[in-house]
């Protein structure tokens, strides 16, 4: 069971849900973050959000593992190129240039596909890898695993690091466990997925049994609900609704969700003491540990209606 925790727009409560979740199936532990909880569950969060990962904020992970990540971008021998312009001309992400006797190579734009390898006449262009961000992992205080992607500063693609982390074999007790669709060894995997509909939360979303889409009830809240809601029914995606700081007194939310046939999952109130509490860095069933009984029922009816669907 893979469920994608979303949002059209950032600070709806995305991560406080998601890591609260993870919590209340892995039963709520409250572990000494000093120490790790005994054997690793069968519970995966993957924190897909890596121009700003902060899920690690709540769920305070040990990391043992980290690895680099990129993609494979040209380098050329100009001493074998001609300057046919080849290259340039089947690059369709104007990542490769040529002028006069020179070729220009902009790594950020190269989205890694080879072509120009694999038209260059001369078999002047190789390819190098380029470092893009860093994948890491390893257990919780409270007794499943985490993994996160941290991209670098000044990147301009996500995808390529949020799809490495969704396919990176990770050890486990000295298991090598590949974390991808149709994993068996993972029963649950929760996704923190980037804000927004762009391509990085595409790709997060892409695979997923089950869209959780927080949301907060105001005029942009449901504006990019809207928006979200569309790019999970163009994956064919089954969807809920978590509404976030309940209670404003903005109707037009619950009039929006009814016509969509989006069901409202769970209700978070606006209240003082849950934002002083995630404002501190306290997952929200520590802040109230009512919520640890609703977001476990939520889970299972999550699965109710992923079993409904497949039927």
């Amino acid at each position: 069971m893979r469920i994608a925790v979303a949002s059209g727009k950032g600070g709806t409560g995305k991560t406080t849900i998601a890591t609260s979740l993870a919590l209340s199936i892995a039963g709520g532990d409250q572990a000494d973050d000093s120490e790790v909880a005994g054997p690793i569950s069968r519970l995966l969060f993957l924190d897909c959000d890596v121009e700003a990962p902060n899920a690690h904020l709540f769920l305070n992970p040990h990391f043992r593992e980290r690895v680099e990540v990129g993609l494979l971008v040209p380098e050329v021998d100009e001493s074998l190129c001609t300057y046919c312009r080849r290259c340039a001309e089947v690059c369709e992400y104007n990542a490769i240039a040529v002028a006069e006797e020179c070729v220009l190579i902009f790594p950020e734009l190269c989205h890694g596909c080879g072509s120009c390898t694999l038209n260059c006449p001369e078999g002047a262009i190789s390819e190098v890898p380029r470092v893009m961000g860093v994948l890491e992992a390893g257990p919780t205080p409270h007794g499943f695993q985490f993994a996160r992607g941290l991209m670098n500063v000044g990147e301009a693609m996500a995808v390529p690091i949020i799809r490495a982390l969704k396919k990176w074999d990770m050890g486990l007790d000295g298991e090598n466990t590949q974390v991808e669709e149709g994993s068996v060894f993972w029963e649950t995997i929760i996704v923190d997925v980037p804000p927004g509909t762009t391509c990085p939360v595409v790709e997060a979303v892409r695979g997923a049994d089950f869209a959780l889409l927080v949301t907060e009830p105001t005029p942009f809240g449901l504006h990019d609900l809207r928006l979200m809601v569309e790019v999970v029914s163009e994956l064919g995606i089954p969807a809920g609704v978590v509404i976030n700081r309940d209670g404003t007194g903005y109707e037009e939310m619950e009039r929006f969700c009814k016509e969509a046939d989006l069901p409202v999952m769970l209700r978070i109130p606006l209240e003082q003491r849950i934002a002083e509490g995630t404002a501190r860095r306290k997952p929200l069933i520590f802040i109230c540990p009512e919520y640890e009984k609703y977001l476990r029922e939520m889970y299972e009816r999550i699965i109710e209606i992923v079993k409904g669907a497949v039927r």
